[in-house]
Parts: structure tokens; sequence; C-alpha cells
């Protein structure tokens, strides 16, 4: 067993959480929380699983420069470094999770109801920034 990656899609307002299985396979959605409650979060799950990497989604514009809500993101990702010094953080690009996750939910044939879900849509954008790590980085592929 290696341990798993969390990703984490941080926003103002809510954070998406996802997590890969111990080998580093699948990502699965974990939930989504207010961001003002992830650093308990992540030491209450962390108590009970193996969490070898964090990875944090990166805004960004199309121009590759750091996009508006990087301002907010920063210090967040101080305060992961700070509060859990031993798992390294890792930035992704996130410039197009929350497109595909739309497009997923539409594709999925959900009720609008559940397609205007902006909680649903953060944890499908981390679920997908971490499969798409997984896919890139894993030994296998």
């Amino acid at each position: 067993m290696i341990g798993r990656i969390l990703a984490i899609d941080y926003g103002q307002k809510r954070t998406g959480l996802a997590v890969s299985d111990p080998d580093q396979i699948i990502a699965t959605s974990l939930t989504t929380i207010r961001s003002m409650d992830v650093i308990q979060f992540l030491k209450d799950y962390i108590s009970g699983e193996k969490v070898v990497l964090f990875l944090v989604g990166e805004p960004k514009q199309m121009n590759y420069e750091a996009s508006e809500s990087s301002k907010f993101i920063e210090p967040f990702v101080r305060l992961l470094v700070n509060t859990f010094p031993n798992i390294p953080v890792r930035r992704v690009d996130e410039r197009f999770t929350s497109k595909i996750a739309m497009q997923t939910i539409r594709e999925a044939g959900l009720k609008k109801k559940d397609r205007q879900n902006k909680a649903l849509i953060d944890t499908i954008s981390a679920t997908i920034m971490l499969q798409s790590y997984l896919e890139h980085n894993s030994p296998g592929f």
C-alpha cells in the first residue's frame, strides 16, 4: 500500500475534495465542505487514513497567468503546508475542471436542480483533477 492522494478544489466558500485509493489508481469524490472547515476536516481524515500527497488546484487564466482567485488560494496553501509539514503539496492546473464537471453532470442525465448544485460541481472537479493527475503520473502509464 502506497497511500492516498487527496485533491483539493479550494474556493472562497466551498471546497471540493477527492481521494485516491491507497494504490493511487482510482480517484473518488470525497465531499464538499465549507472552506473555513477544510483544515479541521483534513486533520480528522488523516487521523484515520494514510495521505502521502495533497493536490491543490491552481487557477490560471488561458494565458497561464494566475487568476483573480489565486489571492485567496495562496494563503490556504501556506496554511496547509504549515499544518501538515510531512505531507507534500503539489499544485495542478485546474482551468477546465469545472467545465468538464458540468459536462459530466449533463451527460449523466441529472436533473436541472442537480446540475446547478455547486457543491456537486466542486467535488466532481476535484475528482477530475485527481484522476487526470493519476493517469499522467502513475508508474503504469
